[in-house]
């Protein structure tokens, strides 16, 4: 199924999975290569993998011409089993390596590659630091992955006589970036991915090696090992495979490859495609070149189906009939990425991303202000608050729950402060996912040369909303009408007007609370009183008299409107 490379690892001999081998007693682990454009991540993918697969080591004819990574693409190797993993019934690990791109105009396929992973590894270039896709992709990991590995690639640039000192430095430099993200623990493995570049005649030669020996490469597969947590993996549950590439094969069929995201995959198995809503039957299986009968959450593999048209998916989702929903209207716990120097504001449209697919959506945004800071505290201290409680938030787990009979305010911006944000977003076309679903919204129409963070917010999709479901969702906004009062009637009754539009049926208001100014005496519309006139009852006037109260102040009527509404109604509680 795959186009498959062969590699001669230059620089290690790991044992190899022979065809015989036994495929379940092989633990697969999915490690993300991420980093900016020109950092050397496919070429770190390469030094690493014994066996590529699909769109690996830049095949695609564009990345070959262009020079950069255009596709994810997959390879992998085999290693010992982690020490930590000896109680578990594996003999060995194999890791599929996920080569994201790097270049700012292919962030969609970045999100949705990050989106499989165990493990991420940021690749950066010694010489050049943390770049502004480098931000973008710690952003993404921080979202995605609890566990990071920081690899500082082309050590052989810097000058041989002063290469410790550079290196400290830089060193240094990440470890305090780091410090102010859930990963100020990771490690940092300096390496030399392929010394001496693309045309051998770079700083590799100051180390007097050929110029495609990598260094570094066991000490970085030793992070890996002791790093690795074991993943949690079950073939029990619904399937959800994610696809990341579809191509025809002449006489077989057309094979998708991807990685189980849940479930489990068998030949014979039918399996739903919901984007086109159809449904095939597995007709062989293959991992890494191997032959397969089964598969479990957390393998990458081809299968192979027939009838299915390959131009009809690019990437998508297949799954166990039924299981997975299209979504229009989203219902997500959201948190503002502290990252995102603007503000995220309500009705304004966002790319919204989910797996492997990005469509246009209009973000409502609605919860629970966060309580404010110390008001009296000086503009630094202020700011190493704000951002003490946004890096404390990022640690926090989003809600996995949403009550649907309480009452939430309407927000014209996400509160960069709360734990308790909310989004109804509405698709300007369906997505396909399994819920909860992991989403991110970004402005991807920034200009890629700014250097500026343009994923603006995450979430969790936690419900699908029909327009039936969405109008009884109770968000308010808090409103007020403005009236005047007439005058006194009596000890315990004013005359008002002025608080409704001529020909307005007062009826409707009987009952409704109003107050005298701000803070005054509250009382009851209680009837109309001739034709553009109403009688407001107090019954507690206030220990100075309704006549003193009223001096220089307007009626107010205060009340809450639910937003998806459409009929308006006003509310008071």
């Amino acid at each position: 199924f795959f186009a498959h490379t062969f590699l001669s690892p230059a620089c290690r001999t790991l044992p190899l999975m022979t065809q015989q081998a036994d495929a379940t007693r092989t633990l697969n682990v999915n490690v993300g290569i991420l980093g900016h454009v020109d950092s050397g991540k496919t070429s770190l993918s390469r030094a690493l993998s014994t066996t590529g697969s699909t769109a690996a080591f830049d095949k695609n004819p564009q990345s070959k011409e262009r020079g950069i990574t255009l596709d994810l693409g997959f390879s992998s190797f085999v290693t010992d089993l982690p020490e930590q993993f000896a109680d578990q019934p594996y003999d060995r690990m194999q890791v599929t390596l996920v080569d994201c791109p790097g270049h700012a105009s292919l962030i969609k396929t970045i999100i949705g590659g990050a989106q499989i992973i165990d493990l991420m590894m940021l690749v950066i270039d010694l010489g050049k630091g943390i770049q502004t896709q480098t931000a973008e992709c710690l952003v993404i990991g921080e979202i995605l992955n609890d566990k990071m590995i920081v690899v500082l690639n082309k050590l052989d640039t810097l000058p041989a006589d002063s290469r410790d000192e550079k290196l400290a430095k830089m060193q240094t430099r990440i470890k305090k970036t780091l410090s102010a993200t859930k990963f100020s623990d990771a490690p940092l493995v300096p390496v030399a991915a392929r010394p001496g570049g693309a045309d051998g005649s770079g700083g590799g030669a100051a180390l007097d090696l050929p110029p495609s020996a990598p260094l570094g490469i066991d000490e970085l597969v030793a992070t890996i090992k002791r790093h690795m947590v074991l993943p949690k993996r079950t073939p029990q549950g619904p399937l959800h495979f994610a696809i990341d590439h579809c191509f025809p094969i002449k006489g077989q069929g057309t094979v998708l490859t991807g990685t189980i995201i849940s479930g489990a995959m068998k030949i014979g198995q039918e399996i739903e495609f919901p984007e086109l809503k159809q449904s095939r039957k597995i007709k062989s299986m293959q991992m890494f070149k191997k032959p397969v009968s089964v598969a479990t959450q957390g393998d990458r593999l081809g299968v192979c189906v027939t009838q299915l048209d390959a131009k009809a998916l690019e990437r998508g989702i297949a799954c166990s009939p039924g299981y997975i929903v299209t979504v229009d209207i989203a219902l997500m716990a959201v948190r503002h990425i502290r990252f995102f120097k603007a503000v995220c504001k309500t009705k304004v449209k966002f790319h919204v991303t989910v797996g492997h697919a990005t469509v246009m959506g209009t973000a409502t945004f609605f919860g629970k202000r966060a309580e404010p800071l110390d008001p009296s505290a000086d503009d630094k201290s202020l700011k190493a608050a704000q951002a003490l409680r946004q890096l404390e938030l990022a640690r926090q787990r989003l809600p996995d729950t949403f009550d649907t009979e309480a009452e939430y305010e309407y927000q014209d911006e996400l509160d960069p402060q709360s734990n308790e944000q909310w989004a109804v977003v509405e698709l300007e076309a369906p997505i396909a996912c399994a819920l909860p679903a992991t989403a991110i919204g970004s402005h991807l129409d920034t200009d890629i040369n700014v250097n500026t963070c343009r994923l603006a917010f995450h979430g969790k999709m936690l419900r699908s909303l029909s327009r039936a479901e969405l109008r009884e969702l109770k968000i308010f906004k808090h409103k007020r009408k403005d009236g005047q009062i007439d005058r006194v009637h009596d000890e315990r009754t004013l005359i008002c007007k002025n608080l409704f539009k001529p020909g307005t049926d007062m009826t409707q208001f009987f009952g409704m609370q109003v107050q005298i100014g701000a803070s005054g005496p509250l009382g009851l519309i209680e009837s109309t009183f001739g034709k553009t006139k109403f009688k407001c009852a107090f019954q507690d006037p206030g220990p100075k008299g309704l006549a003193e109260a009223c001096k220089g102040e307007k009626l107010y009527l205060r009340y809450k409107r639910f937003v998806f509404d459409d009929s308006k109604k006003m509310v008071q509680s």
